[in-house]
């Protein structure tokens, strides 16, 4: 068995891998970045190393400063979980030249399946079923429209280096393809430095299965079952379940067998991931092979009782394979949904920012929690969003999503815009509960979903509530927002409207004024839009928690800053001691919308605009954000630059009106004309 382990990673998938080294009794070193210096997953590490800055490029990415890292603390063996050089076989290689064991495939594996077109031509090679596509990866478009024509419209581009969905395009006809493969090129160069992509046949509405296998370096090859992995957005998953549901036998063992053999044809080492889609008639094709832990790794874990980390550590130390095929059995059901900071009323934009109170389902019977953090901590802007797991298991696929609907709606993360309430909402939609699922579902669901715009009055009533001082217990009188409490408070004239006061609040620079009509005990009555409400409220721990009608609610308050998150969605309410009239004008001034680098710059000064042109792209945390012009006008001035970073709210440019431009034009003219006469 491996004595010491490097874990080349951070966050949950860190911490993961650190406990099953606890257990089997190996030693662990951890590194981290400038921006995870005082980070959860350094903790019990018998030594944490510094590899470089915050941005991932001079840290979590850089190969030589992670295996020297590796070499000094004497560790024998790599971990590299997954994202980052996880997938990178330059990674696997210079790990393997220092004499240092990599845990994972060997790095001629690593690099034959990160080729999607290699990739495509061993599995056919092997009998797996793939989709037409493509013979050769290539950047010409005039080539990739000769294959979509072969192969027939629509067609989906796919950066021949790529994962998880980045850079991938669907194209319908044509007339599109030009633009989509420029986009695509340049996408794939910047994300993975090599533009080349595939073309495949698009199936409209397919089911995304994938099979865990385990190869050892004795001839030993066996399956863990299938993952059903169709709940997924932009094609990151974000639900996953083993085993899939509704799945016919004869499919089901179809899908295993290809899977290893597959993995027998590239005799493959260590943990892997087939990938296929499923249409609806039952057909499988070859996706790809993630050759590497999956994030959903926990709910093979979950019905089969394994380890897989442990048997990666096992097959890394020169073993066998635990268990023969025939010694492994699955029961019951699991799901998973991954929580990601990110706002889902904008777009499912990142949101990193710092999580002030946290409180995961720790110790609830059949639920397991992988999380990054367990208390208060930052959230950087640098890496991806994803901040931790929840997974359930029960004995049937209804239990189990019961059961994690359940625990998303009692974890709490305050202070950190989160997924959480859109994972319960969407684990709770009737077309997940029956598992009539497939990889458009959950983009269909969110179009049904009606976007919450601007404050609520339910977060009005509760941060009313939270205004109202607790009862004194010397005196048996109620309590009064005008006894011991400072704030904004309006109190008009007594009268039967409003008896204990007003308060008004704005959010996202829209106004409600809550009128306070009763306290008793631990209620409050407030009436919002001349909606009544009754708001029960407790304290305790610096956090307020209560419930108004049937949802669940906790909040913090600062000053006049009220912080609240209602069944898994956040709002943030400022106090005002005045209504401020909304503007009607057009902001001329581009904002970063977070943290990040400029990507493409599509303008320069002195630009024509027209409004809603795409001027410059922002990526944070693996999601792109489009910079549009707010109006019609001249570029004045750029204050970034092509792969600069930005920070959030930082001016990215400023445009003058066309009027404005127009009028300065005629005004310059007419000097013109006025001074040659």
């Amino acid at each position: 068995m491996l004595k010491r382990l490097l874990i080349a990673n951070r966050g949950e998938i860190a911490r993961r891998i650190a406990r099953t080294c606890r257990r089997l009794g190996i030693e662990y070193v951890t590194v981290y970045s400038d921006a995870d210096a005082s980070a959860p997953h350094l903790e019990g590490a018998v030594e944490s190393v510094r590899i470089g800055p915050a941005a991932a490029a001079d840290s979590y990415l850089h190969i030589e400063s992670i295996v020297d890292s590796a070499l000094r603390t004497g560790c024998d063996a790599v971990h590299p979980g997954y994202g980052f050089l996880s997938e990178s076989h330059l990674f696997a290689s210079a790990v393997a030249d220092a004499g240092l064991v990599f845990v994972g495939p060997d790095a001629a594996t690593i690099a034959a399946m990160g080729d999607k077109a290699t990739a495509r031509s061993l599995m056919a090679e092997a009998g797996v079923p793939v989709l037409p596509g493509s013979r050769e990866a290539t950047e010409s478009a005039d080539v990739l429209i000769e294959d979509a024509r072969r192969i027939g419209y629509p067609v989906i581009l796919k950066p021949v280096a790529g994962g998880g969905g980045k850079g991938m395009r669907v194209v319908d006809d044509e007339a599109g393809m030009a633009d989509a493969v420029a986009e695509a090129v340049r996408l794939g160069r910047g994300n993975f430095g090599d533009g080349r992509l595939l073309a495949e046949r698009y199936v409209a509405r397919p089911r995304h299965i994938e099979v865990q296998v385990f190869g050892d370096s004795h001839g030993g090859t066996v399956h863990l079952f299938e993952r059903e992995c169709s709940l997924q957005r932009r094609h990151q998953k974000i639900i996953e379940e083993a085993p899939a549901a509704g799945l016919a036998p004869e499919v089901r063992t179809a899908l295993l067998e290809a899977a290893v053999r597959g993995a027998e044809a590239l005799g493959y080492l260590n943990a892997g991931t087939f990938e296929f889609i499923l249409d609806s008639d039952g057909r499988f094709s070859f996706l790809e092979v993630n050759t590497r832990l999956q994030v959903e790794h926990p709910v093979t874990e979950e019905i089969t009782g394994l380890d897989l980390v442990e048997w990666q550590l096992r097959v890394a130390s020169g073993e066998r394979l635990p268990l023969a095929q025939h010694e492994i059995t699955a029961t019951g059901h699991a799901v998973e949904c991954r929580v990601y900071a990110e706002d889902p009323d904008a777009g499912f934009q990142p949101a990193p920012g710092r999580a002030d109170v946290v409180r995961w389902p720790v110790g609830v019977p059949d639920v397991r929690v992988e999380a990054a953090f367990d208390g208060a901590a930052e959230v950087p802007a640098f890496y991806d969003p994803m901040i931790a797991k929840l997974i359930a298991r029960g004995p049937d696929r209804v239990s189990a999503l019961r059961r994690l609907a359940d625990a998303t709606r009692t974890a709490l993360v305050v202070g950190l815009t989160t997924n959480l309430g859109f994972l319960t909402d969407l684990l709770e939609d009737t077309r997940v509960v029956t598992g009539r699922v497939d990889t458009h579902l959950v983009d269909a669901f969110v179009a049904d979903t009606p976007r919450r715009d601007g404050v609520s009055a339910v977060a009005a009533a509760c941060a009313a509530a939270m205004h109202v001082p607790p009862p004194r217990r010397d005196t048996a009188a109620p309590a009064s927002p005008w006894t011991g409490t400072v704030g904004p408070l309006d109190r008009r004239a007594l009268d039967a409207d409003a008896p204990m006061g007003r308060i008004a609040l704005t959010d996202g620079g829209q106004d409600v004024e809550a009128r306070l009509t009763g306290t008793n005990g631990g209620t409050v009555d407030v009436t919002v839009h001349d909606r009544p409400f009754r708001v029960s409220v407790s304290r305790g721990e610096g956090l307020f928690r209560g419930t108004v009608g049937d949802r669940r609610w906790a909040g913090l308050r600062t000053a006049d800053r009220f912080e609240l998150v209602i069944d898994g969605r956040r709002t943030v309410l400022t106090a005002r001691t005045q209504a401020e009239a909304d503007s009607e004008t057009v902001d001329n001034i581009l904002r970063s919308p977070m943290p990040g680098m400029v990507v493409a710059l599509s303008c320069a000064v002195g630009d024509r605009v027209e409004e809603g042109a795409v001027l410059m792209v922002v990526e944070a945390m693996k999601m792109e954000n489009r910079i549009l012009a707010p109006l019609a006008g001249v570029v004045e001035e750029i204050r970034c630059t092509l792969n600069g970073s930005v920070s959030t709210d930082q001016v990215l440019a400023v445009i003058t009106p066309q009027e404005e431009q127009e009028e300065q034009e005629q005004q310059e003219e007419q000097e013109e004309q006025d001074t040659a006469s």
